[in-house]
């Protein structure tokens, strides 16, 4: 299973924001964003305007990053999203917000999507009773995720549920905090998904 396993710091700076890939470090002084608000690399406090295809490779690099998904796999999110009823874009952005490691995440069980990444890998994690161990697996309305019983006191999580508190849990969600148990209530609308991405330059990149 491929990942990006380099730097992320660089990332953020590449994309000129927070893309929250190092959990709380983000939220501190410490966040590269803070001390080197430029792209990498030699030339990187060039300010070059971007225009056209700029615009929008940017914008997909940044959905790609901020999921942790690679290029083959985003590009198979698309297609799958444009043969689907509705607008492309949303259908894109509700297909990647329905994989499992982004609802460990949204639910407050690790403090960045890379970490809940390893707590899926790592089997903590079943969906109606059945451990799955998949970051992609794509969860829909009426499934209910939880953390294994032998999981609950696991220090990540257990840190996790301690940092992300008052973060708030999506409304096509429902939580049960005290035994570590959710529902997916309904398909997720563009509207419930807090993503600060243009979608739409997305579907316009990939129709050339």
């Amino acid at each position: 299973m491929a990942r990006y396993v380099g730097p992320v710091c660089r990332l953020c700076r590449r994309e000129g924001m927070k893309l929250f890939l190092k959990g709380e470090r983000c939220y501190t002084e410490k966040c590269a964003i803070e001390k080197r608000n430029f792209p990498p690399g030699q030339h990187g406090r060039r300010r070059s305007k971007v225009q056209g295809y700029g615009i929008q490779l940017r914008e997909k690099q940044k959905v790609k990053r901020i999921y942790g998904v690679l290029e083959d796999q985003f590009r198979g999110y698309y297609y799958k999203a444009s043969r689907m009823k509705g607008v492309t874009g949303d259908n894109l952005i509700q297909l990647l917000e329905r994989r499992l490691d982004n609802v460990a995440y949204r639910l407050g069980l690790a403090t960045s999507r890379p970490q809940a990444r390893q707590l899926v890998r790592h089997g903590h994690l079943t969906v109606n009773g059945r451990k799955v161990d998949i970051p992609s697996f794509s969860v829909k309305p009426g499934d209910v995720v939880s953390v294994r019983q032998s999981s609950r006191k696991a220090p990540a999580i257990l840190h996790a549920r301690e940092e992300v508190k008052g973060r708030g849990v999506p409304e096509w969600l429902t939580f049960e905090a005290d035994d570590l148990t959710a529902k997916v209530a309904s398909v997720p609308t563009r509207e419930q998904i807090n993503l600060p991405v243009q979608e739409q330059l997305i579907v316009e990149l990939y129709s050339k």
